[in-house]
């Protein structure tokens, strides 16, 4: 399966020698401190965020604010019990490189969003649609977020949900804002994940089909 590395890190390159994780834990910092610096997209400041309850729920005159909340409020917390339970580490290139020689059991980039997904789909929303979010897929630049929209809006009118960026605290902005990334929408993806028919093994963090 298809890993992502946000700071352009290839997660499953385990043949790459150990000295390589100092390189990619500085390029890791001189890009989030170079994104920090732009402000887009902007970092969740708590579970009730007001300013993102309000982007969420102004996406249309049809959301619920009451969803918009719920959507913000799992969003962030997921990023922080993630961060718990993985025992993350920053800069991502660095945990990257201990997910996959097994020092540590999850916390790619494609797991945080999958769980993201799990949890919000599980919300059963009604004025809100989610979308799963690829960008440089099919290299090993590949990195995986959750976007929501209202329902029956347009994925590039979405805002994106990124737990993995910054080691389990959640980012958020326009999907069309992001400096780093251009999204695109994987409907298939996002059926496959929430169907069950592709999963990861929580204490191994390997795909199983």
């Amino acid at each position: 399966m298809r890993h992502m590395s946000g700071s352009r890190f290839n997660c499953l390159a385990l043949w790459r020698p150990v000295v390589l994780v100092a390189l990619l834990a500085f390029a890791g910092y001189a890009s989030s401190a170079n994104a920090r610096g732009r402000n887009e997209p902007a970092f969740a400041t708590s579970a009730d965020d007001a300013v993102l309850r309000s982007r969420i729920a102004a996406l249309s005159p049809s959301v619920r604010p009451e969803e918009a909340q719920l959507v913000a409020r799992c969003a962030y917390n997921t990023g922080r019990e993630l961060k718990r339970e993985w025992r993350v580490v920053w800069p991502p290139g660095l945990h990257n490189f201990l997910v996959n020689t097994g020092a540590r059991k999850g916390g790619l980039c494609f797991q945080f969003a999958t769980e993201l997904l799990l949890r919000l789909d599980a919300l059963k929303l009604e004025t809100l649609e989610l979308h799963w979010a690829e960008s440089f897929e099919r290299t090993s630049s590949e990195h995986n977020v959750i976007v929501v929209t209202a329902r029956g809006q347009r994925f590039y009118q979405g805002i994106l949900l990124d737990n993995w960026r910054y080691g389990g605290r959640l980012i958020w902005g326009p999907v069309t804002g992001d400096p780093d990334y251009q999204w695109k929408e994987n409907k298939a993806e996002a059926a496959r994940r929430l169907k069950g028919t592709f999963r990861y093994v929580r204490d191994t963090a390997l795909p199983v089909r």
